[in-house]
């Protein structure tokens, strides 16, 4: 039961985001920069006292894998904290939702993985709710429709972080991977702020607080919750968790911003969240028989 009551507040944790997002006017890349350089502060004792001795372990591979994974994170953030700025928090969230799909796409042309035909309808669902959603953004303006592919490059990226980065969290532990990974993510996104010339310091008290809350509520306290629950509950239930962040961020979008949703909005976000709900648990079903399969061989 604690382990469920976990999920929960993780979900209500990270639907918070685009909230906190919403609350600050600083760029992009500034908003990204403090919510991981914040998270890789608060992490550093744990880290120094019980984990950085894992990165003797790690090779010039394992270095170039981390690079890549926390360049590519900080791209995400940067693109969909940017493409809340266009577009509403219900079409931002939902997008970035169809991390699974794009996974399933990688996984079809780069590795030649064979997907069922349940997993296709799934995967054509979650489209049909993008394009319904896209489409309903682009009768409401063109800036509506230009956060939406901001938002989509930015779930395209965050794929391509999970995908990297699992050479990385299979050989060490999740301490390591994180701030190691959101380190190298803070590195880049200085540069990148220096580059753009935006300042590093003058910013409000509010503007504060939501860099500070970022890298609390959502980054460590929502998914830290979710890797404590996976010691009992399965990752498909974690996954299937994660697929409440838009509804939560939809709701506290409602009563905190006054935001509405369109029809069009509810509408593709129900053909996502079902389509991307199925697809999971379809690949669920299937890694079990997988697992029955070869006990029964052995």
């Amino acid at each position: 039961m604690k382990a469920y009551i976990a999920l929960i507040i993780g979900a209500l944790s990270i639907s918070t985001s685009a909230i906190f997002v919403k609350f600050t006017d600083a760029p992009s890349a500034v908003i990204a920069f403090y919510r991981l350089f914040f998270a890789v502060v608060f992490m550093t004792p744990l880290f120094i006292v019980k984990h950085i001795r894992e990165t003797k372990q790690m090779n010039k591979k394992d270095w170039a894998f981390a690079v890549l994974s926390g360049t590519l994170l900080a791209f995400h953030f940067i693109l969909w904290f940017e493409s809340l700025r266009y577009t509403s928090v219900a079409s931002s969230v939902v997008l970035v939702t169809l991390q699974p799909i794009f996974a399933f796409v990688g996984g079809f042309f780069f590795f030649k993985e064979k997907m069922t035909m349940s997993e296709w309808v799934s995967a054509l669902l979650a489209i049909l709710g993008s394009v319904i959603i896209s489409w309903g953004d682009f009768r409401v303006s063109g800036e509506a429709l230009y956060g939406d592919m901001l938002a989509l490059i930015a779930c395209a990226m965050v794929t391509g972080y999970w995908l990297v980065g699992q050479h990385l969290r299979k050989q060490f532990s999740l301490i390591t991977y994180t701030y190691i990974v959101y380190g190298i993510a803070s590195l880049v996104l200085s540069v990148y702020v220096s580059l753009f010339r935006y300042s590093f310091l003058s910013y409000n008290a509010n503007d504060w607080w939501c860099f500070v809350l970022l890298a609390v509520i959502p980054t460590l306290f929502g998914h830290s919750l979710f890797n404590w629950a996976m010691k009992w509950v399965n990752a498909a239930m974690v996954s299937m968790a994660i697929l409440f962040e838009p509804i939560g961020a939809i709701i506290l979008a409602y009563i905190w911003l006054d935001e509405k949703v369109y029809l069009s909005q509810g509408i593709g976000s129900f053909f996502i969240i079902v389509g991307i709900g199925a697809y999971i648990l379809g690949k669920h079903i299937k890694n079990n028989k997988k697992i029955v399969a070869f006990q029964k061989r052995t």
